[in-house]
């Protein structure tokens, strides 16, 4: 397992299912871990788990004035801020283009994409300064195929894929790795609602199929090691038999 001893790592969507999933790994190889997410109960909860290297910042992450509070919160608790995970996502409500509206599309924007943006705006200065830093963005596989009843999700992936690839165009320079990890179809809470929705060919495979939230929390460990650099600037997908080899999932 790589090792974090003395490095920080915040996690938004920390609630639930990969971001809930990650805070557990990288608090496991020794990392300070930040937790976002608006359920502040379940927050409580899993600090508790996790113990004294854990703390938590409740609310709302499309937000940005509260992603800048979070972040300075950050730093003051944990004095750094080396890892940034933007796991935080929503599909809901799923639906085609005229049955959803500009509310509702938009706070998927909100949520998946927008929030990518401020978590990110928000850490580089800090970054720049110490001339190091990791930036993971949870992608999809959505990003790069449209699929039915999922306009805002997809379009929403695909703009956080650009930006992944336009953060490290600029940033890499000032040796700040920057990539996205699409960790196909996962069983959580969001695939369950995916499935009831009875919509498109992903609500129809055998939840047999999907792979547990420990992987892709997991492949998020691998990533920030020197053995994911090839990968830089890129998206590495869990679909990939090789990648699931090099994580050691298989």
């Amino acid at each position: 397992m790589i090792n974090l001893n003395g490095k920080t790592v915040l996690i938004t969507g920390a609630s639930r299912g990969i971001g809930e999933a990650a805070a557990q790994t990288f608090i496991e190889a020794g990392a300070n871990v930040m937790l976002t997410a608006r359920d502040l109960s379940k927050l409580k909860t899993i600090k508790k788990d996790l113990g004294d290297r854990a703390e938590f910042f409740a609310g709302d992450i499309s937000n940005p004035n509260f992603v800048n509070e979070l972040v300075d919160f950050c730093f003051q608790h944990f004095g750094a801020l080396d890892i940034l995970i933007n796991n935080a996502g929503t599909i809901l409500p799923i639906g085609r283009i005229h049955e959803i509206s500009p509310a509702e599309w938009s706070n998927v924007i909100d949520t998946n994409l927008k929030s990518v943006f401020y978590t990110v705006n928000a850490v580089l200065p800090k970054m720049i300064e110490k001339r190091e830093g990791t930036i993971l963005n949870v992608s999809s596989g959505a990003a790069h195929n449209p699929l039915e009843a999922w306009s805002h999700y997809c379009s929403s992936k695909a703009g956080a894929a650009m930006l992944t690839k336009c953060l490290h165009n600029e940033y890499f320079q000032y040796g700040i790795r920057s990539m996205g990890l699409s960790p196909g179809t996962v069983a959580t809470q969001m695939q369950a609602e995916i499935k009831e929705s009875g919509i498109n060919q992903v609500s129809k495979l055998d939840w047999s199929v999907h792979i547990p939230a420990d992987w892709p929390a997991r492949a998020l460990l691998w990533m920030c090691g020197d053995e994911a650099n090839e990968f830089i600037g890129k998206e590495v997908s869990l679909r990939d038999e090789i990648i699931r080899r090099k994580v050691k999932l298989i």
